[in-house]
């Protein structure tokens, strides 16, 4: 990798700098790699282990050495900083491409990991809601999973797993959200079966296809629809908060009943948190529209909203849990 950056340096003088739309597009950047490819990439050359371990390649390599030499160029010029291949130029560290992300993604994994363990003490064993908030739980636990893995290396199937995984986090949310709300959740007869109302199966049918359908549509095409999965992850999500927007309005505005055993005008003390989420989640997505080089080539506006859900997912587990304590899950007595 030393040898590499050193021979890239060397043919600073030679390049000619021309404006670009993207930084790989560039003629400065394919010359810089085709160079860099032809003198150093031979059947001898041994990466580190970090590198290898993480799946670089000697053309990946090169391209990294050859988008920081650039970068440093522009820099220096004050000139535009560029994209290449639809990231910023980040400075990698034990091979991963962006650290400050992968670091984040793990933030926001323990979060889940301790919310996990807090609903399996905390909440009723016997709660209609446990068994779905457990399971967005792992959910979750495994979508910042692969965000970390798709940090690290960028790679076809690395962003597929990541987006994936990150669009089934969202649809459960919503799915279980769905129950919760409308009280359509799977309730026990008096001889110990477990009920599910006619809707609660139409609920469940409609998301295992949309998810389903979602999956198969951005994997049988050539190149993946970005628009398309960001306007489903966007619309899902909406819907999810949108939904918890109306479990915080004033007991005046009953559009719902809150609790199976209490009446459409209770609204607990609590209830505005789920506004306060709506409020939170909304401003820290809307970080990802204030695209910007990423300060230090470390942290971008991506790294800053992946840091900011994570006290956002202690936050909202704190609200689960004390919604399923309320009193009005408890069926009077007589």
């Amino acid at each position: 990798m030393l040898r590499a950056h050193r021979w890239v340096l060397a043919i600073l003088p030679f390049l000619v700098f021309v404006l670009a739309s993207s930084g790989d597009r560039s003629s400065n950047f394919q010359n810089c790699v085709s160079a860099c490819y032809g003198n150093y990439c031979h059947p001898q050359t041994t990466l580190s282990l970090a590198l290898r371990l993480t799946r670089w390649t000697c053309t990946d390599d090169c391209k990294y050495q050859c988008m920081h030499m650039l970068t440093d160029i522009a820099i220096d010029g004050s000139s535009t900083i560029h994209q290449y291949y639809g990231k910023w130029p980040f400075w990698r560290l034990f091979g991963m491409q962006e650290p400050a992300s992968v670091a984040f993604s793990l933030w926001n994994m323990y979060y889940h990991i301790q919310g996990w363990r807090q609903l399996r003490s905390r909440m009723p064993s016997d709660h209609p809601m446990r068994s779905y908030y457990l399971t967005w739980a792992i959910v979750s636990i495994n979508g910042w999973l692969w965000s970390a893995v798709f940090h690290t290396r960028d790679l076809p199937n690395t962003e597929k797993l990541d987006y994936f995984s990150a669009a089934l986090v969202i649809l459960y949310a919503l799915y279980h959200t769905v129950l919760r709300l409308f009280n359509q959740y799977p309730t026990r007869s008096s001889d110990g079966r477990i009920q599910r109302t006619p809707v609660h199966l139409l609920w469940s049918s409609i998301c295992i296809v949309a998810y389903l359908t979602h999956v198969t549509y951005l994997s049988i095409l050539p190149r993946f629809d970005y628009t398309y999965n960001i306007a489903f992850n966007l619309t899902v999500g909406f819907t999810h908060n949108l939904l918890w927007l109306l479990y915080s309005l004033p007991a005046s505005l009953p559009l719902i009943q809150r609790f199976p055993f209490k009446s459409k005008t209770y609204k607990p003390p609590y209830a505005s948190k789920a506004a306060a989420f709506f409020v939170l989640t909304t401003a820290a997505t809307a970080l990802e529209l204030f695209d910007f080089p990423p300060w230090g080539r470390i942290i971008d506006a991506h790294a800053l909203w992946h840091l900011s859900t994570a006290p956002l997912a202690k936050f909202w587990y704190d609200f689960l849990i004390k919604d399923s304590l309320d009193d009005g899950w408890r069926e009077p007595k007589s």
